[in-house]
This record gives C-alpha cells, sequence and structure tokens, in this order.
C-alpha cells in the first residue's frame, strides 16, 4: 500500500488584473439614464403629458447626470495606483 498523500496545498486567490475599460464600463448607466428620459419626452408629446412643473426640476437632474458624467470620466481614465 501506499502511503496517503496528506500535503495540503493551499491555493492562494488573487484578485482579477482590471482591463482598462473595465472603469469606464461604469459610465453605460448613463446612456440608459438619457434613453429612459428621451422616452418619457416622447411619451409627453404623444399623449400630451404636462410637465410643465417639472421642467426645473429635470434641467436640474439634467446638471447632476453632466456632473456625474465628467467625475466619471476623471475616475474612469485615472491611472491606477500599484498596490505592490
Amino acid at each position: 500500500m501506499e502511503p496517503l498523500d496528506t500535503d495540503m496545498e493551499y491555493m492562494v486567490r488573487e484578485p482579477r488584473p482590471a482591463t482598462p475599460g473595465s472603469r469606464l464600463s461604469a459610465m453605460l448607466i448613463l446612456p440608459i439614464l438619457g434613453f429612459v428620459l428621451l422616452l418619457t419626452f416622447i411619451g409627453a408629446a404623444i399623449f400630451q403629458w404636462n410637465f410643465s412643473d417639472l421642467i426645473d426640476t429635470l434641467i436640474g437632474v439634467l446638471m447632476v447626470l453632466f456632473v456625474v458624467m465628467i467625475a466619471m470620466l476623471f475616475w474612469g481614465l485615472a491611472p491606477r495606483a500599484d498596490s505592490t
């Protein structure tokens, strides 16, 4: 009989190296929000919804989304810090 191999080898899991565009893929939420807003405007034109009370709020949301887009561009294109 052969002796059992009882030497345990532990596998160390390392995080996957991130691809260069992985941070930029987080920006895909912005076109989705824009598409939803466009569908809302199309619906307002077809069904004659009254958005006159919400225009100031929508313009504020668009300004905030613009600032978020600029911040996400800076974050997505920033060089990565080496942790080693």
